[in-house]
């Protein structure tokens, strides 16, 4: 399972890389701060397996501030980029009520040792949602002819796939210890990381500079 996690790694940082390469293609719009958080979640994650394995089993806090920071930024962006006030005003709401939810679960669960997954799962969902509203947006307008060259719309898929597959991961690790057999929940969870990251490649890549919605 370690050298999985390495792969998993790696592949954030071939994600980080190609961002930079591709840079000139989104620094002109929001999407520029996405550069910021793929380098961000690989340092995270880095330190979070160097936290593991040689110093304690205790990094929650790393990745409850990880989840915080990076749920965060896709309602905002999707905010953002939506185009009809209704769907902007249900992101702003999806994102205050998981900022709330992260809140008063800090009253149950101890930041510093404890993966806040009822937050985690609030998100999940929410951001769900929140990209499928996008998709209908997309879908409804003249940029539907474009979407293949859109760096945007990659991500979106990335993401989609990644929670859709992700969320039922997340629930089940609940009872991980009554589980006869967990390899197969970090498989999944690997897989769907190495596919998040794919799609953000082939955006980065096949991404058109002037489509970038």
């Amino acid at each position: 399972m370690g050298i999985l996690r390495y792969i998993g790694l790696l592949f954030e940082l071939l994600a980080l890389i190609t961002a930079v390469i591709y840079f000139y293609k989104y620094k002109n719009t929001a999407l520029r701060y996405f550069l910021l958080l793929l380098a961000y979640i690989f340092l995270n994650d880095s330190l979070g397996m160097f936290v593991r394995e040689y110093i304690t089993d205790y990094n929650a806090v790393l990745y409850n501030s990880y989840y915080v920071i990076n749920f965060s930024f896709w309602f905002l962006l999707y905010r953002y980029y939506l185009k009809i006030t209704f769907n902007k005003k249900i992101v702003l709401s999806f994102f205050l009520i998981y900022i709330i939810s992260f809140i008063i679960n800090g009253f149950f669960e101890n930041y510093l040792i404890d993966y806040q997954r009822l937050p985690y799962i609030i998100a999940a969902l929410f951001l769900i949602i929140t990209i499928v509203i996008y998709f209908i947006e997309v879908l409804n307008s003249q940029k539907v002819l474009h979407t293949k060259n859109n760096l945007l719309f990659w991500i979106s898929v990335g993401l989609l796939i990644y929670y859709v597959g992700n969320l039922p991961f997340r629930i089940l690790r609940n009872y991980y210890i009554q589980l006869a057999d967990a390899t197969i929940l970090f498989l999944v969870n690997f897989v769907l990381t190495v596919v998040l990251n794919s799609c953000f490649i082939i955006g980065f890549i096949w991404s058109n500079k002037k489509q970038q919605f």
